[in-house]
């Protein structure tokens, strides 16, 4: 089977199954696919098919931001190819893609990594999501009642998010609040989600 051939088996069977955006953005209430979805699905098709994905990291760039509160963020840009190989012929054919991430750690590297995988087999395989993504397809009727937008409703919110495993989208949302409310917010959260936030501070 050569290289395209077992490109094509595992596109059709994903073009089955998909993967779906089961992991949620509780802050902006948007679901979206992580890598260890992409991985999970992936992986039993490639070995059933006989092809191997084989990285290989071209350039990486790395800036020290400020958060905020006055942190370090680590802002990592990658260049990466990865070389898909067909195990029964040795054919080859090579996707390049681009990773970014942030940590306030030593992560940055590893999170911008698994960013240029999971879009190298979006775009190779041609991923679809489940389910119905379409916005023109849903009309919303909004009714009187406001969210609460107090600062303890902002902290219990953000405290949800980073439960949830969203640290990065509810950042991404406090990172969107003028300075007063962030200063109202931030004593109202314990240890824990405020450093989570501070770890995915998004860049300026």
């Amino acid at each position: 089977m050569s290289v395209y051939k077992a490109i094509n088996a595992i596109q059709m069977a994903l073009s089955k199954t998909g993967i779906a955006k089961d992991s949620r953005n509780s802050s902006q209430g948007y679901q979206f696919r992580g890598i260890d979805a992409v991985y999970n699905a992936l992986s039993p098709l490639l070995a059933e098919h006989g092809l191997c994905i084989l990285p290989r990291m071209l350039a990486r760039v790395c800036e020290e931001r400020q958060t905020a509160k006055g942190g370090t963020l680590f802002y990592v840009t990658v260049e990466a190819e990865f070389d898909f190989v067909c195990a029964e012929d040795g054919s080859k054919h090579t996707v390049k893609t681009f990773g970014e991430a942030m940590d306030s750690g030593d992560k940055a590297t590893n999170k911008a990594m698994s960013a240029a995988y999971k879009y190298a087999a979006f775009q190779a395989f041609a991923i679809p999501t489940e389910g119905d993504n379409d916005a023109d397809a849903h009309t919303h009727e909004v009714t009187g009642k406001q969210q609460d937008n107090s600062p303890k409703a902002r902290a219990e919110r953000l405290t949800a998010g980073v439960a949830n495993g969203d640290a990065q989208g509810a950042a991404m949302a406090v990172a969107g609040w003028s300075q007063d409310v962030v200063d109202a917010v931030w004593p109202l959260l314990d240890e824990k989600t405020a450093d989570q936030l501070t770890r995915n501070w998004p860049k300026a």
